[in-house]
């Protein structure tokens, strides 16, 4: 009699199982503390924004004595919520880290459930260390997989995959409730992808913390003996006849090669696509300090087709009018950029999203699709940025922006960008602890001291 095929829900499982921190190459450890560090400053430097704020005012219904601490308060919560509320202050800025292929992501998405479940589970440092590594291989690899853009759906959809995957890790689920949790997460969860088209909402930042808390609920749900839909993937009315179409995973080795080490840390803040038109336009104002931005006639700039698809094409993008549209924006990371020559977080203020100087400058800007970029999409992540004026053009091109691998950004400019987006929250003593037990991760004998260690200063 022929065994029955394994399913891609029970490779999945028995993948997860294999993961060991001891059999891990020192390099992917290293890489995980790398982004746990960027992950919790992202997370810090969008800690006070408005969802963030309505994101833990929703944890604080559920006070739970031993649950999962919410980042920068004392108050406990169930995981979920916990989840909820710190994936989106992670998200907030669209500062943390990505990857791209098929589907793009931002896997560091997935550290607020392993946070949340790891204390839940009383997890050591290298349980977490396991249970990031997984997160990020499962999302990027389902990313590679197939692409759920162009059927309507968002790139979250594979969150509640991953994050149920690695919760089931923390909690030492059998393969057994394993697959139940996948199937209980892929079931119930699928997020249209309006959250990314036209003007964009405070949504976009809670998208994949909603996943997140899906995902930890439905391994939660498996863990005390609920079971769920299967085969959740190959099904009749399963995921690939519904959302993503059929597809193939390569074999899950838990030796790796590892995909972490093949995602990017973001060096400025804004939607990955434009890193390299914002070195671009920078270099364009230090090769010509007399560049003066009245004097202006047109702009031009030429990227990838999925970059001018994501942020190059919606007419919202000349006319942003909230951050989250602006950060999505090519046209006005590209203006503001010009204009200010910086680009950092104080570029998508109130007072520039309202700075009629600068929506004038964004009216003279063009983006296209360009051949060249789009061939080498993936091997680069490139933009050519080029300014008129009078009878004068100006280029500038950046195939390789900072943070992209072949160009990835140092141990301490990850730290250097921890402190700032850090230090209007935390004492710089205390930020130099967080640091100190994060890149000694490993010898952490509970997550429970860790996210209590982020203590907000109190203002007034």
């Amino acid at each position: 009699m022929n065994k029955r095929p394994q399913t891609l829900a029970e490779k999945l499982a028995r993948f997860s199982k294999k993961i060991a921190f001891q059999d891990l190459p020192k390099p992917v450890v290293h890489e995980v503390k790398r982004r746990l560090i960027d992950t919790l400053g992202c997370a810090l430097g969008g800690w006070r924004s408005t969802p963030c704020k309505i994101a833990r005012k929703m944890a604080t219904r559920a006070p739970l004595e031993d649950g999962a601490t919410v980042l920068g308060t004392m108050l406990k919560t169930t995981p979920d919520l916990a989840a909820f509320a710190n994936g989106t202050a992670i998200r907030y800025l669209d500062y943390n880290d990505t990857y791209l292929a098929k589907e793009p992501a931002h896997p560091s998405d997935n550290i607020s459930a392993a946070l949340a479940v790891g204390e839940i589970a009383k997890a050591s440092g290298k349980h977490l260390i396991e249970a990031i590594l997984i997160g990020y291989e499962i999302q990027c690899r389902l990313c590679d997989a197939a692409a759920l853009r162009p059927r309507g759906w968002d790139h979250v959809t594979y969150g509640p995959f991953s994050t149920a995957l690695l919760a089931a890790k923390l909690w030492r689920l059998s393969e057994e409730k394993t697959v139940h949790a996948l199937g209980l997460a892929g079931n119930a969860n699928n997020a249209l992808r309006q959250t990314r088209v036209g003007h964009l909402s405070m949504w976009k930042g809670a998208a994949f913390a909603n996943a997140a808390r899906n995902g930890v609920f439905a391994a939660e749900l498996a863990r005390f003996g609920m079971t769920g839909p299967a085969p959740i993937f190959e099904g009749d009315k399963g995921f690939m006849k519904i959302v993503s179409g059929s597809f193939t995973l390569p074999r899950l080795r838990p030796e790796g090669p590892f995909k972490i080490m093949k995602t990017y840390i973001k060096y400025y803040p804004v939607e990955y696509h434009a890193q390299s038109a914002v070195q671009a336009a920078l270099t364009l104002r230090k090769k010509h300090p007399g560049l003066k931005i009245d004097d202006i006639t047109t702009i031009e700039v030429r990227t990838s087709d999925i970059s001018y698809e994501i942020i190059g094409n919606d007419p919202e993008k000349w006319q942003p009018k909230s951050r989250e549209t602006a950060d999505h924006s090519l046209p006005y990371i590209v203006a503001v950029t010009l204009m200010d020559g910086k680009m950092d977080l104080p570029q998508f203020n109130d007072r520039h999203l309202s700075d009629p100087s600068l929506f004038k400058l964004i009216q003279k800007i063009r983006v296209f699709p360009d051949d060249h970029h789009s061939k080498q999409y993936g091997k680069t992540m490139g933009n050519t940025v080029s300014v008129k004026i009078g009878d004068s053009t100006f280029s500038e091109q950046v195939a390789l922006p900072k943070g992209f691998p072949g160009n990835k950004m140092t141990d301490e400019e990850v730290e250097a960008k921890f402190r700032r987006l850090a230090a209007p929250l935390l004492s710089q003593a205390l930020i130099q602890h967080c640091l100190d037990r994060l890149w000694e991760l490993e010898k952490c004998a509970s997550v429970r001291e860790l996210l209590p260690l982020f203590q907000v200063r109190q203002t007034k």
